[in-house]
């Protein structure tokens, strides 16, 4: 089954070469800047995660089927476990369409997922690169750090994703934590 889904991908990479010339650049996206001052000021989390789910559709949908199409593989597979497949299909992503921000937070996740947290870095570096907003990266890059007993690096990763959205859900809580494991005032 893996060999055919890996054809599968291959041909849509093969047959689709637009989207590799492209240079989609979701998180360019002209309404990312408006949506991201309303997430940054709002003092609803309601009103915040609302604002959070369109910014998460736009950096999701590249308005190309193929890539789309390899994104929604990929993410399927990860959420049913299916390491390999969901690899291959990020990979994909990453080498056809590097400017594509999602494709690397993706494979940052899958790498994260599967306990490769020295690659999740590397594509969350690139992920922050493309969309220094990317709150999901940030979270990313602090749930790595705290596992790997790096309180200061955790604690700048929240610092930087509560600049960005304020209300994100648990951020404050974690942020305390590790000043309380330092001997930090709060």
């Amino acid at each position: 089954m893996f060999i055919v889904r890996t054809c599968f991908l291959a041909i849509l990479i093969i047959c689709s070469p637009a989207w590799i010339k492209s240079g989609l650049t979701n998180q360019k996206d002209s309404r990312l800047d408006a949506l991201f001052l309303q997430l940054q000021t709002t003092q609803s989390s309601r009103e915040a995660r609302s604002v959070e789910q369109l910014i998460w559709k736009i950096w999701l949908e590249s308005g190309d089927k193929a890539l789309d199409h390899l994104m929604a593989t990929g993410v399927k597979a990860m959420g049913e476990g299916n390491n390999k497949s969901a690899l291959v299909a990020f990979n994909s992503i990453v080498e056809g369409a590097p400017d594509f921000a999602e494709g690397w937070n993706k494979r940052a996740t899958l790498y994260w997922l599967m306990g490769d947290f020295e690659s999740s870095v590397k594509d969350i570096d690139q992920t922050l690169t493309l969309e220094p907003r990317h709150f999901g990266a940030l979270s990313g890059l602090a749930m790595i750090r705290e596992s790997q007993l790096r309180p200061l690096d955790a604690i700048n990763a929240y610092k930087r994703m509560l600049e960005i959205y304020p209300t994100i859900p648990n951020a404050d809580e974690r942020l305390r934590a590790l000043n309380r494991q330092l001997g930090e005032p709060i």
